[in-house]
């Protein structure tokens, strides 16, 4: 079977495969996860919104993240191909081309931004276009300079759900703050326990990760328990600020102390399988915890 584009004849299959490239420049779990963060804190800054607003601000989160994906994966396309798990990307194997990629990726960031911009207001996508600069343009060019990279990665990774909160209130309070601090916070064990796994892929392409020379040592594992350790007093200022009541705090301590029993494993370990059980742990907590904010703040 066959269609006509720009009267040159092509296989469906063809045009299947572009659609799926496209598609993986979205890195869509990546995007969902920083979009569904967004939804929460849209929920717990306008309780009782109505679906349809929930659903924009998903869509909008999920657009801007994945332009600044793109923008990822146009800047590492020549590293991607050096790693097992990014060799197959569209970039790398020659799926898309570079305009290809940069068309999409501002197609996908001007939408998104007009869609908060318009139906929630400026403050948010100003938030929004600053996580996508960012990550696109700050943190990317530094993996391959600095471990600090991960410090500013973290600034976008925990603003989705600040951006949320703003795009239900018009207000960037103290409650927005909170949010993205808890999200700041977790995602220093979440990055270094994936860098950690992927070490010796992230070596070939000359990233640097890990916040220590040597990388997967005591020190490293060390740090990844005092980041995870703070996760449990910061998860209970909602409840402390009003946002939420006690049974979500009681929940957050309770993932706290056992993603924080994992890092014990790490540092007596410093094995490769303590890193994937904190890897894993840490993306069971954020959901969880944020999940219990919302249905605590629903029955407040």
């Amino acid at each position: 079977m066959l269609i006509e584009e720009n009267k040159t004849l092509l296989p469906v299959t063809s045009v299947g495969h572009k659609a799926l490239a496209y598609f993986k420049l979205l890195k869509f779990r990546l995007s969902f996860t920083v979009a569904f963060s967004s939804a929460i804190g849209f929920m717990l800054g306008k309780p009782g919104a109505p679906y349809w607003e929930i659903v924009l601000v998903f869509i909008g989160g999920l657009l801007v993240t994945g332009s600044a994906n793109t923008i990822n994966q146009i800047l590492e396309r020549n590293h991607d191909k050096f790693m097992k798990r990014t060799a197959k990307r569209p970039m790398p194997t020659g799926a898309l081309s570079v305009p290809e990629a940069i068309l999409f990726c501002v197609l996908t960031g001007v939408a998104g931004l007009v869609l908060l911009a318009y139906t929630f207001n400026i403050l948010a996508a100003a938030f929004s276009l600053l996580s996508l600069v960012l990550y696109g343009f700050v943190y990317t060019p530094l993996k391959r300079i600095s471990p600090i990279c991960v410090f500013v990665g973290a600034i976008p990774g925990a603003m989705p759900p600040l951006i949320g909160w703003v795009a239900a209130t018009g207000v960037l309070g103290v409650e927005a703050w909170i949010l993205f601090g808890i999200q700041f916070i977790w995602q220093f064990p979440h990055f270094w326990a994936i860098a950690w796994v992927l070490d010796d892929d992230y070596k070939k392409a000359g990233f640097k990760m890990l916040p220590f020379e040597g990388g997967k040592n005591l020190k490293t594992a060390f740090q990844i328990m005092i980041y995870t350790l703070v996760l449990i007093p910061l998860s209970l200022l909602p409840l402390q600020f009003g946002m939420t009541g006690k049974t979500s705090a009681l929940i957050a301590v309770v993932c706290g102390v056992l993603f924080l029993a994992q890092t014990f494993y790490l540092m007596r370990t410093c094995s490769k399988k303590a890193a994937m059980n904190i890897m894993f742990g840490s993306f069971l907590y954020l959901p969880i915890v944020q999940i219990a904010f919302v249905l605590d703040k629903v029955n407040l």
